[in-house]
């Protein structure tokens, strides 16, 4: 699919999607809670709906309403059958997320996926699940992986350099596994905040909660939580990931008001709001939602090492801030759905916008027109998105290639920006 944005003056409301980092997370505690529970607010990413699949195949029993989902997983007991394996789609968090919680499965499962989720490093779980006794076969640290526990929880210690997903994963299945008196410890663990939402998500859940030891290790104590009847009511948060991209729209495009996003949220993109304050954006937020306009930008420093989905957001406004705009953390982006930072670099150059990267640093040379041309996806969401809000303000019209990359994430998004105002046709 392509799409035409044209040069065009934002104002209006608008609520944020739903977080699928919540709605994921979500479906994982709802399936290992054993119990009914019932998911409002519910995403429709193609992220969203790999997760829904996989606890289906995985034993629990789904329900989808308008408006809320309900999950019925009294009669998983931690040893799916997963007839005729599980495919995650194109989620790095549901590979990572739910091949622990298979893993607590006595039989032999395989996990697939698509995508660029295909070429995505998995070694890890080749080093870490023989040490909870769990047969694993990869394709040379790739997918397919081919699983067999049950888990069986230790002490280990673990990399979280790449991703805070895989301890996400562990997480969640050491709670269901009833671990005790074993602890998860991390070295260079990076996106604390993920981590915090996953903590926050088993407590909301009902989950035994292990001790955070400053993100340095995990520990799991016996618990005391007895089993709830009754169900579990859970809302999934709007998503600061997705709305990134429309407070940058609003920046540099109109004057929006953003409703829907908790200001209290664990989400790391909630540190957006940060990197508007430093660039000069008018920012006012209430229990309305959060009003955003701007006009004379000016360069900033960002470290996005926490909060790498922020990039593509981040240099599309720095391409409308004045100066030469630093943010630190490119070592994050090279497994994502593409290379980023290369790709932001070479999709953003045909714009007209200098981006230099130096090592875990990139430098966006912004504050110059930006001209309207023809740029690719590289069948990536966040870099569909990013293009489409540094279009808004080009000289001329942008084409985006393989624009439906944002069905990952943001299914809505194009109808959502020309609710604000955005011309946008679909070719």
């Amino acid at each position: 699919m392509k799409v035409v944005i044209h040069p065009s003056t934002l104002s209006g409301n608008i609520f944020a999607a739903a977080s699928k980092s919540s709605m994921q997370r979500a479906c994982a505690a709802a399936l290992v809670r054993k119990g009914i529970s019932i998911i409002h607010n519910p995403g429709i990413s193609n992220d969203d709906k790999a997760a829904l699949s996989i606890i289906k195949n995985l034993g629990a029993n789904i329900q989808e309403l308008e408006d809320r989902i309900i999950v019925d997983s009294t009669d998983f007991n931690n040893s799916p059958s997963g007839a005729g394996g599980i495919n995650c789609g194109e989620s790095g968090l549901s590979i990572r997320m739910f091949t622990p919680i298979v893993a607590l499965s006595k039989n032999k499962i395989t996990i697939n996926g698509s995508g660029s989720l295909t070429t995505r490093p998995m070694d890890f779980f080749d080093e870490i699940l023989p040490q909870l006794k769990v047969s694993i076969a990869s394709n040379k640290g790739k997918l397919p992986l081919e699983v067999q526990g049950p888990l069986q929880p230790s002490n280990i210690t673990i990399d979280g350099s790449l991703s805070s997903q895989f301890l996400t994963g562990l997480l969640l299945a050491y709670s269901a596994s009833n671990a005790s008196g074993v602890s998860i410890s991390v070295n260079n663990l990076k996106s604390k905040p993920y981590v915090d939402l996953t903590l926050k998500v088993m407590h909301d859940f009902g989950l035994n909660v292990p001790v955070n030891n400053n993100y340095q290790s995990f520990t799991f104590n016996k618990s005391d939580i007895k089993h709830q009847t009754s169900a579990i009511h859970y809302t999934v948060e709007g998503d600061w990931s997705g709305a990134a991209f429309l407070l940058v729209a609003g920046t540099i495009a109109g004057n929006i008001v953003v409703k829907g996003l908790d200001i209290r949220s664990t989400q790391a993109d909630k540190k957006i709001i940060e990197a508007l304050e430093n660039c000069g954006a008018t920012i006012f937020i209430d229990e309305t939602g959060i009003k955003i306009s701007g006009s004379d930008l000016k360069s900033f420093e960002f470290d996005a090492t926490d909060c790498p989905d922020l990039f593509p957001p981040l240099v599309a406004l720095a391409s409308y801030c004045k100066g030469t705009t630093m943010i630190k953390g490119v070592s994050r982006l090279a497994h994502k759905e593409s290379d980023r930072a290369i790709t932001l670099q070479t999709e953003f150059a045909k714009m007209g916008v200098e981006i230099i990267l130096e090592g875990d640093i990139m430098k966006i040379n912004g504050g110059n027109d930006l001209s309207g041309t023809i740029v690719h996806s590289h069948h990536d969401h966040r870099i569909a998105m990013a293009c489409a809000v540094a279009a808004l303000k080009a000289n001329g019209e942008t084409i985006i290639e393989e624009a439906d990359a944002v069905n990952k994430s943001y299914p809505n998004f194009y109808e959502h920006i020309k609710s604000l105002g955005a011309s946008v046709n679909q070719l």
